[in-house]
């Protein structure tokens, strides 16, 4: 492992000013003639559901960059945008020293370091890397990591337990079928509609991979080898469509990004699959809407796929191979780990920290959430870990998977079948096509 050069903090003091800088004031500009003369680090990040996380990131950064006699600067990106601006990085050579991106950013493996040193160097420190975080940033063709994850989203299900008792369900839905038989009561009766979002979305992805996979479908297996025109792609295909028109509305054809989450505050759906910044934002809005709200696990899947999802967020830093200031890059994701408490406080407990140390009383902040209620409401998270998994299941999140992800392919597919435009089998095959040609371009690569 290659020494990480530059000054070093203190674990104590990182964690320090990581707790402080979420209370600090406003920083005052450092003088021009000592800019001029200073080390410089730009972070691009995208920007958290929860507002209150990028202010704190951002005080705790410009504070790091204090103490090591560096000028940070960070930028805030919307989720939608950071590809397209992580591209337009690549082409002109030249942007910020780190990218932080909300999903797997494989498409850019070529541009990008070996972050292999970042996690090699904090593996006596906090231990080695989880299954989630390595399947999401290593590509095992250069056996090379082309991003460093330190923290993940889960997105439950969310629902309203006073809605669903309608259904004989106060506990929610079990399984995929319950879904669909006690949405279509919930309609029926009080017109209320199912709210999983199926739209080309971040919302719309994640819910819709999600549900591939719990019918026991897959992009691509662990070979690589396109799996999309199989039967089980089929059958989840035709139960969307089911649900759509036995649960669903007109507006989630057309929703944008995050619209189920307004939807479930307007209390116009039932239930939707979601990180928990959507309880969060029903706290803050309206503390008697937040009490209806519970969250518990994905649904069952079918064809022995158990209890999964894949994560809403996967917090990924990406150091490019033209970053100006590449060795100070590496020390701040180093030490950004050490924040993980913080950071999951000042993410209003969205973000889970890869290294697991670094939060040893999660158990116990789950049974005892201040701003929940009841405290316990987020217990359902305890094992998040483990039915949640990474975008690539049952493989690796590879450049031909994000491409697929990132083209927002499945929800293409689905949506398409939902509307009526195509049958669930020609859906599926000219998916199945459009992902065999990205891989056909990734061959060589």
């Amino acid at each position: 492992m290659s020494k990480v050069k530059g000054s070093r903090f203190s674990r104590r003091e990182f964690l320090r000013f990581a707790a402080v800088s979420a209370a600090a004031g406003p920083f005052f500009a450092f003088p021009s003639r000592a800019l001029a003369s200073q080390r410089t680090l730009r972070i691009a990040k995208w920007a958290h559901f929860v507002p209150e996380f990028d202010l704190w990131f951002e005080r705790m950064a410009k504070e790091w960059g204090r103490q090591h006699d560096i000028h940070v600067t960070v930028d805030r990106i919307p989720a939608e945008q950071i590809h397209r601006r992580a591209a337009e990085e690549v082409k002109q050579g030249r942007g910020h020293d780190v990218m932080m991106f909300p999903w797997p950013p494989a498409e850019f493996c070529q541009h990008v370091i070996d972050h292999n040193e970042i996690y090699q160097a904090l593996r006596l420190k906090v231990g080695v890397i989880d299954k989630l975080a390595h399947r999401s940033t290593y590509y095992v063709k250069e056996r090379k990591y082309f991003a460093f994850c330190d923290s993940w989203i889960p997105a439950p299900l969310h629902y309203f337990a006073d809605y669903w008792a309608e259904a004989g369900m106060p506990m929610g839905p079990l399984h995929y079928g319950s879904l669909r038989s006690g949405g279509k009561r919930i309609r029926e009766k009080l017109g209320v509609s199912c709210g999983l979002a199926m739209t080309p979305t971040l919302e719309g992805n994640i819910t819709l991979h999600t549900i591939l996979v719990a019918f026991g479908g897959a992009v691509l297996n662990v070979h690589g080898k396109v799996m999309l025109d199989g039967a089980r792609t089929t059958e989840a295909l035709k139960y969307v469509k089911l649900l759509y028109e036995e649960t669903g509305t007109p507006d989630q054809l057309s929703w944008g990004p995050s619209d189920n989450v307004k939807a479930m505050l307007a209390r116009k759906t039932t239930c939707s699959i979601n990180a928990i910044s959507l309880l969060r934002a029903a706290e803050q809005k309206d503390p008697e809407v937040a009490k209806k709200i519970l969250i518990q696990p994905p649904l069952l899947g079918t064809a022995g796929a158990g209890i999964v999802a894949t994560p809403h967020i996967t917090n990924c830093s990406a150091i490019w191979k033209f970053a100006r200031n590449p060795e100070d890059a590496k020390q701040f994701l180093i030490d950004l780990v050490d924040a993980g408490k913080t950071g999951y406080e000042q993410s209003k407990g969205c973000n889970l920290p890869v290294y697991q140390k670094t939060l040893p009383d999660f158990i116990v902040r789950l049974e005892n959430d201040p701003k929940s209620d009841p405290p316990d409401k987020n217990r359902e998270l305890k094992d998040a870990l483990h039915w949640t998994h990474n975008l690539g299941v049952p493989g690796y999140a590879t450049p031909v998977f994000m491409e697929t992800f990132n083209k927002f392919v499945i929800p293409s597919m689905f949506l398409s079948v939902v509307k009526g435009e195509k049958s669930p089998e020609d859906a599926s095959r000219e998916a199945a096509a459009l992902v065999q040609r990205i891989a056909e371009k990734w061959k060589d690569v």
